[in-house]
């Protein structure tokens, strides 16, 4: 009795044989191959039929999952799809002198059981503890379909090595019908030998072969043989015996000459060979095919299935152990003496084979040819190669010769390992077997044609989507769109596309879609995104903006362009006196700065100003301030670094830790809700008198930055100690305070009429007994007062006395788009004067919050509503012994939009004068524009606090 090599891994076997360490190394060879699918049942593992051929143990039947049996085990750690789950087996029976060649694949359940696993490993890994929906998230359907067909490819190259090396393959499948695929897998793999077979023949080039094998890459044309299993589907009731005669009254038909087994198996034989033949698989010329059947010999054979068969598992575990533990006499006492193969037929005993074992299925005596058991029909096709005649497998009118070739055990070895290296592993420290295994892993594409049907359809279907989704993107396009325009339109692609694409390319043509549309619109059809201080785009196409002494270009790509949004509007000047059209400004200086300085020079110029404090650069290259509203460090960490900040608020060292710190808390913080406008008796004065010594000091009683600007205006967000370039706000006197006439109103242009007057504001400055009020009745009132006679008495307590008041005036003027200028009494109430001057005071007005933007008095004939804003205060303040405190306060949006303040918070009106404070047109801060409001809904949020006036007597 020989001995055996194996059961081992292939890649230890050819490394073994390598180094010298394997026995029989000049005994030719006979290489079977075993591939194929097997079933969820027991004992139908692939490694069963080499026990069952070799009449001994040789794989053990509960193996141990070793990870590194795994051909491609390097990457068992990472991700699933870069993992091969093909595993080659071998074992050499050096007594029949026949190497088996075994590969487990997905297509077996061990391994796609552990398939499974590694993907759902992979899924809970990606998903991690904090994944929202509380689980992992299932594997996208293209990733899927992408690594089960990746693995079949795999398999391809792992059955092309099996093609490459063998001379009988042995495919086994676990039913009774022919699986159709085949065909499919067999062309793909006759496809990618004829693009590898250079770079195999470069590979074995220097082994010790025949001329043939070199030129053919293999020993000869491998005939393939096919073994299915029964398993139930078919099941043959034994013949009744003599004595029996069920159906006695029918005529008993004769007996064929083929059981049903052997009538099966020519008419899969027979199918097989037509399917082969008419997809050209099988030609007349075997040299030139994957592989050969024989033309007089059976090349399929059926393994009868019954209960005791692998169907029952139970009954067949019951079977075993009834008739072990019915053991005859001398079987019991042979028993302890058997060893090897007779101690595996002896385990067998009580039934008659497992799955894959054959059995003599009837007797002579009924005239039907006696079935052969498995390995009779295996040694017929061994014994040609053994003895060297080789197969004539070649049909037709002229066949030709194949050539063939029986190596030794060294030579075969020396053959294989090396296709091994480069089909399988891959291998990458030598240098031409890196370079062959990237030229055939690059050639594995050919296998996409003919394996991934479905991508394949999928792709058909996807590339005729196309077309009518980027005719719906294209489909009402103006010839320049925005980017808000090109994602509605491509969703509305995209829809049309997810109606008719289909399959595992659906991402693929999807995102090219994307691009596709992407492409289109950047190429031309691009929109400037800019948007105006007023909330309307640029009409221009993309454009860069004219540099510093440059001249706009409009012939260049992309063109050199102001912006424009073809939106023109009327604005009066500063004082008001003049108005004059104005663009749409894209920027704050062009909007509150640039436009009112052109009227400046024609109007306003010679009037008397307030200047607001602005940046006074010290060196010559100013930067502009950082944007450091990120939130503030806690309370705690804020005392500690002020205690380092220095006292000399002007330094630049406290600057830079000032807003290193964040700290845009402005001195708006302090001022109280309800801030007093103005009162009619002493207590509130001098209530709004005392409140300014809490008030933390304003921005002019710091030292302001001469290094670094603020880029945008002043807000309650902003970091302290810093001026803009400019300032939006502007302070004008347009004369004494008898400029102002009651009974006319205002003089200027614009105002519609009856709205072009001023609201009284009555301030008591002195109150007086009625004795004293008698005594001076004939003294002439001062400036601007009325006769105290004429003025009703205001009860104090018990004494009836008399006040002094003055009278000043004060206007909030709206002024629209179209130019039109009208005055507010109150909180969206606009004024109409029939006559004689307004008789509603002022204190209404300035103890209410008055809105920013109002619906304008005359609406157009559209449905969108025209809005006036809030862009100047008019204020006579009289020649009298009281001081009018000014500080205006708005806030341009809802919350938590800053809040926005001149230069200079508090602002004390010299008297005996008609003061204009012109608003700014925009609002701008370090973010981006506050636009105005869209919906009237809204309007209550953009508001002109309440306090912008306070008077103080002296």
């Amino acid at each position: 009795m020989g001995t055996a090599v194996g059961p081992m891994s292939l890649r230890e076997l050819l490394l073994a044989a390598e180094a010298g360490g394997a026995a029989g190394g000049e005994e030719e060879v006979c290489v079977v191959g075993i591939f194929g699918k097997t079933a969820l049942q027991l004992c139908s593992e692939k490694e069963a039929l080499v026990s069952t051929v070799c009449d001994r143990q040789v794989f053990p039947l509960f193996p141990e999952e070793d990870p590194e049996l795994a051909d491609g085990a390097a990457g068992q750690d990472g991700d699933p799809a870069t993992k091969d789950y093909n595993q080659l087996q071998a074992y050499y029976s050096q007594e029949s002198r026949v190497l088996y060649l075994v590969l487990t694949s997905i297509c077996d359940t061990p391994q796609l059981l552990r398939a499974c696993g590694d993907l759902a490993a992979a899924e809970n890994r990606e998903a991690g503890p904090g994944h929202p929906s509380g689980g992992p998230a299932p594997l996208p359907h293209a990733e899927a379909h992408e690594f089960w067909k990746h693995q079949e490819k795999l398999h391809c190259l792992s059955l092309l090595y099996l093609f490459s090396v063998c001379h009988i393959l042995l495919l086994v499948h676990p039913t009774c019908s022919f699986d159709i695929t085949y065909d499919r897998v067999f062309r793909a793999l006759d496809g990618l030998r004829q693009k590898v077979l250079p770079s195999l023949k470069a590979a074995i080039k220097d082994c010790p072969v025949g001329k043939e094998w070199k030129l053919n890459c293999r020993p000869c044309p491998p005939r393939l043989l096919f073994l299915f299993q029964l398993n139930g589907a078919l099941k043959v009731d034994p013949l009744p015996s003599r004595g029996q005669d069920p159906c006695g009254h029918l005529e008993k038909p004769p007996p064929k000459k083929h059981s049903p087994k052997r009538r099966l198996q020519h008419a899969l034989e027979d199918q097989i060979y037509r399917i082969f033949r008419k997809s050209r698989v099988l030609t007349n010329q075997s040299i030139n095919c994957l592989f050969t059947v024989p033309a007089n010999q059976a090349f399929v054979y059926i393994v009868a299935g019954g209960p005791q068969d692998g169907d029952d598992p139970v009954a067949m575990l019951l079977d075993q152990l009834r008739s072990n533990c019915t053991m005859r006499e001398p079987d019991s006492l042979l028993a302890p003496t058997l060893s090897g193969p007779r101690r595996y037929q002896m385990m067998r005993h009580g039934r008659q084979q497992l799955s894959f074992h054959a059995e003599s299925s009837s007797s002579s005596s009924s005239g039907q040819l006696v079935d052969c058991t498995l390995k009779e029909f295996l040694w017929q096709h061994v014994e040609l190669v053994l003895s060297k005649k080789g197969f004539e497998d070649s049909v037709g009118r002229n066949p030709q010769p194949s050539h063939f070739e029986l190596p030794t055990y060294q030579k075969w070895v020396a053959a294989a390992l090396k296709l091994y290296e480069v089909t399988i592993e891959g291998k990458d420290d030598d240098p031409t077997c890196g370079e062959l295994s990237s030229k055939i892993m690059s050639s594995i594409k050919v296998l996409e044609g003919y394996l991934d049907i479905d991508t394949k359809f999928s792709e058909n279907r996807c590339q005729k989507a196309l077309p009518m989704a980027h005719s719906a993107y294209q489909s009402n396009l103006p010839h320049n769109y925005t980017m808000t325009v090109h994602k509605n339109q491509l969703a509305q692609a995209l829809r049309v596309y997810s109606q008719h694409a289909r399959g595992p390319a659906f991402h693929k043509y999807a995102m090219q879609l994307n691009e596709d549309c992407y492409k289109f619109w950047s190429n031309g059809h691009q929109l400037c995104e800019e948007r105006s201080l007023t909330d309307q785009h640029c009409v221009h196409k993309f454009h860069l903006l004219p540099k510093a002494g440059e001249k706009p270009e409009a012939d260049r790509n992309p063109p050199i362009l102001y912006h424009n949004s073809r939106a023109r509007s009327t604005g009066a000047c500063n004082c008001g006196r003049k108005q004059a059209p104005r663009e749409d400004p894209f920027d704050i200086k062009a909007a509150n700065y640039d436009f009112y300085q052109l009227l400046e020079e024609k109007c306003c110029g010679k009037l008397e100003h307030i200047n607001f404090p602005i940046f006074q650069p010290s060196t010559p290259d100013p930067a502009p301030a950082r944007d450091e509203s990120s939130p503030a460090p806690p309370e705690g960490e804020i005392e500690k670094l002020k205690e380092k900040e220095p006292q000399t608020q002007g330094e630049s060292t406290g600057l830079s830790l000032a807003l290193s710190l964040g700290q845009s808390t402005g001195s708006l913080g302090t001022y109280p809700p309800d801030a007093q406008g103005g009162g009619d008796n002493a207590e509130s004065h001098g209530q709004s008198g005392d409140s300014k010594s809490e008030k933390r000091p304003s921005l002019v009683d710091r030292q302001a930055s001469t290094v670094e600007y603020l880029p945008g205006m002043l807000h309650s967000n902003c970091p302290k100690g810093l001026l803009p370039k400019f300032s939006s706000w502007s302070l004008v006197k347009l004369g004494p305070a008898k400029a102002y006439n009651f009974h006319t109103g205002l003089d200027q242009q614009g105002f519609i009429p009856g709205t072009n007057y001023l609201m009284p504001w009555d301030i008591v400055i002195r109150t007086r007994t009625e004795e004293e009020g008698d005594l001076d009745t004939n003294s002439w009132p001062a400036p601007n007062k009325a006769v105290p006679g004429k003025r009703s008495a205001v009860v104090m307590g018990r004494g009836r006395r008399r006040d002094d008041i003055a009278r000043a005036f004060v206007g909030f003027e709206y002024e629209d788009a179209r130019g039109r200028r009208f005055m507010c009494s109150g909180p969206d109430k606009v004024m109409k004067v029939m006559g004689g001057g307004p008789k509603e005071s002022a204190l209404k007005a300035l103890n209410s919050d008055m809105p920013l933007y109002i619906l304008s008095s005359t609406q157009g004939r559209g449905l969108k509503p025209h809005y006036a804003q809030f862009m100047r205060l008019f204020v006579v303040v009289p020649d009298a012994p009281l001081q009018i405190t000014l500080t205006p306060q708005v806030q341009p949006g809802p919350p938590p939009c800053p809040i926005f303040y001149p230069e200079k918070q508090e602002i004390t009106l010299p008297s005996d004068g008609l003061w204009v404070l012109r608003f700014p047109y925009a609002y701008v801060t370090e973010r981006g524009p506050c636009f105005p409001p869209k919906e009237s809904q809204q309007l209550m949020s953009y508001k002109v606090l309440r306090g912008i006036l306070k008077a103080v007597t002296q």
